[in-house]
C-alpha cells in the first residue's frame, strides 16, 4: 500500500526530480501533510495555506516547493484515505453478496468525504482527479459484479454512483446537525439501483 508520503515522493520523481528527497526535505514534507490533514479536518479544505506552513514550522515557499497549489496538497493529503478505500474495494471484490459489497464501499466513500469539510465539493468538481480516477475504476469493478449478479440495474454507471455519493456527502456537510442524514440519503438512493 502506498502512503501519502510515498505517493508524494513518487509524484516528485514523475515530475522530473528523479533524485530522492533529502532527509530535511522529507521531514518538511511529512510535517506539512500532518498539519494539512489537521487543518482540513478542523477548518475544511479552504484552510489557510500560510497557517498550514506556519504550523509545520516552514515558510510558505517551502509549502509551494512541495505542493505547487492547494489541489496538489489536497491530493497528497487524501492519498492515505484513497489507499485505504482501494484496499477495501479489493477485499470486497470477492464478497459473497456483490450488491452488499458495493453498498459497503459506497458508504466508505461517503464517510471519507465527510472527514474533511470541502472534500465533497472538490470531488464533485473533479479537482481531485488523481483521487477520483482510481476510485472510479475500483467502484466500476464492484458495480459490474453487482450488475452481473442481477442485483443492480444495468443502466447504472459508476459515474452516476460517484456523483450521487459525493452529492450525499455534500448534503450531509451542509447539515452537520443531523449525523444520520448521509446514511438515510444513501439508503434511499440505493433503493433506486435495484434491478
Amino acid at each position: 500500500m502506498t502512503t501519502g508520503t510515498e505517493a508524494g515522493a513518487e509524484a516528485g520523481a514523475e515530475a522530473g526530480t528523479a533524485r530522492p528527497m533529502r532527509a530535511d526535505a522529507r521531514r518538511n514534507y511529512e510535517r506539512l501533510l500532518v498539519e494539512a490533514r489537521a487543518a482540513f479536518a478542523e477548518h475544511g479544505t479552504d484552510a489557510s495555506l500560510e497557517d498550514i506552513a506556519r504550523r509545520a514550522g516552514v515558510g510558505i515557499g517551502t509549502l509551494y516547493r512541495h505542493f505547487p497549489n492547494r489541489h496538489a496538497l489536497m491530493n497528497a493529503v487524501f492519498q492515505d484515505a484513497l489507499a485505504s478505500l482501494l484496499e477495501r474495494s479489493r477485499e470486497l471484490a470477492s464478497a459473497e453478496q456483490p450488491c452488499g459489497a458495493l453498498v459497503e464501499w459506497l458508504r466508505a466513500i461517503v464517510t471519507h468525504a465527510g472527514e474533511y469539510r470541502g472534500v465533497a465539493r472538490a470531488l464533485m468538481s473533479e479537482s481531485l482527479s488523481q483521487c477520483s480516477v482510481p476510485l472510479r475504476q475500483a467502484g466500476a469493478r464492484l458495480l459490474a459484479r453487482a450488475q452481473e449478479a442481477g442485483a443492480v440495474r444495468v443502466d447504472v454507471s459508476i459515474g452516476d454512483l460517484m456523483q450521487l455519493t459525493n452529492a450525499i456527502a455534500l448534503a450531509a456537510e451542509q447539515d452537520p446537525s443531523d449525523p444520520e442524514l448521509a446514511d438515510r440519503l444513501l439508503t434511499l438512493t440505493l433503493r433506486g439501483l435495484k434491478a
